[in-house]
């Protein structure tokens, strides 16, 4: 009989504290973390995206979570994004989703989504594109998340106030 893996999402605006909270919940709960696809590929594109790029990070990312699932540890997996954001950022750049990256977000659940709360001060990083637009991106993420009968719940504070919240919301729910 195959064990379920429970898949958890840690998701939202930029810089909002993502890929550390991935991180500090995979090593907490002693399980592997996807990294997110995204920030290897963009690394040579100097922000210029174009709709084919997006694709290539979709597919990207479902490589990287399906290799990711064969190793995991404890029957989780946290994943540092998921392809919600390929459709988000798709959805604001090109006005357009492909269906192909629409019907995959149909079929890969997962169990529960952290939301990252934009509480957080902005940090400068070369991949990231919009300081300003934070909060027009929570809200979309709430949405889409909504679309979807998600299971999430937002995470808020600084520090390792966060990083402990974001722990908190994993154990009430498993």
């Amino acid at each position: 009989m195959e064990k379920k893996i429970t898949k958890i999402a840690v998701v939202g605006p930029e810089s909002t504290g993502k890929s550390t909270m991935a991180q500090y919940l995979a090593q907490q709960l002693d399980t592997l973390c996807v990294p997110e696809y995204a920030r290897y590929y963009c690394q040579g594109l100097n922000n210029q995206y174009t709709l084919a790029d997006e694709t290539n990070m979709f597919y990207g990312q479902i490589a990287l979570e399906d290799a990711m699932l064969s190793q995991v540890k404890n029957n989780l997996l946290i994943c540092d994004t998921t392809l919600l954001t390929v459709k988000i950022w798709c959805d604001y750049l090109f006005q357009h989703t492909p269906a192909v990256v629409r019907h995959e977000i149909q079929h890969r659940p997962y169990d529960l989504y952290l939301l990252m709360d934009i509480d957080l001060p902005w940090q400068d990083d070369p991949l990231r594109d919009f300081p300003n637009e934070r909060g027009y991106f929570f809200e979309v993420w709430q949405k889409e998340l909504q679309a979807l009968h998600a299971n999430y719940a937002i995470v808020s504070g600084l520090g390792e106030e966060r990083l402990k919240n974001g722990l908190a919301i994993i154990k009430q729910n498993r």
